[in-house]
């Protein structure tokens, strides 16, 4: 399968085509409203209004499988992140991530990188999720803003764990830009 012969629904619940986004560099994420890593809004906006006018776009994903901690609907989650975090970059529907409902996206994302890109901050997040009893096996998504960069061919080039803030990002996005 490739990246690109995928659809995705907009927050409006409309098809979208990824092969809208042929060309450009991307980052997918998932991500939660009410989570400790949240305030990771400001960074992606940070790198949206960086980048952006260089073949760069952040496609958002909200999903409320990690201790329903995106419990809004599509327009609250979207007035959510514009009042707070001043968002402008794609938003899409809430999906699933892990398990038999999982995204068809996010069901590719994990097949083509099944492990995360580390950071310090990595195994202490892994071992809070363990003592919430919120462990995840294999390929799973771990948590709110698991990263996801895709190159300007719809290559899969690194997946990142969710306490990799979109600052540690720039490097490689630079790279691919």
């Amino acid at each position: 399968m490739n990246l690109y012969d995928i659809d995705v629904k907009d927050m409006q619940k409309q098809d979208v085509s990824l092969r809208d986004y042929e060309g450009k560099v991307l980052l997918i994420v998932n991500s939660a409203t009410r989570c400790g890593l949240t305030p990771q809004y400001e960074g992606l906006q940070a790198l949206y209004e960086k980048y952006h006018d260089r073949g760069f776009e952040i496609l958002e994903f909200p999903c409320n499988q990690f201790l329903e901690q995106a419990p809004e609907d599509n327009e609250g989650i979207k007035s959510f992140c514009q009042m707070n975090y001043g968002i402008t970059y794609p938003q899409f529907d809430k999906i699933e991530v892990n398990g038999e409902d999982a995204h068809p996206l996010f069901a590719h994302l994990k097949e083509v990188k099944p492990e995360d890109k580390e950071n310090k901050e990595t195994k202490g997040f892994l071992e809070k999720l363990k003592e919430l009893n919120q462990e995840r096996k294999g390929s799973d998504i771990k948590w709110n803003f698991t990263k996801f960069l895709v190159n300007r061919k719809g290559e899969v080039v690194e997946r990142y764990s969710p306490t990799v803030t979109p600052k540690e990002l720039e490097e490689a996005i630079e790279n691919l830009l």
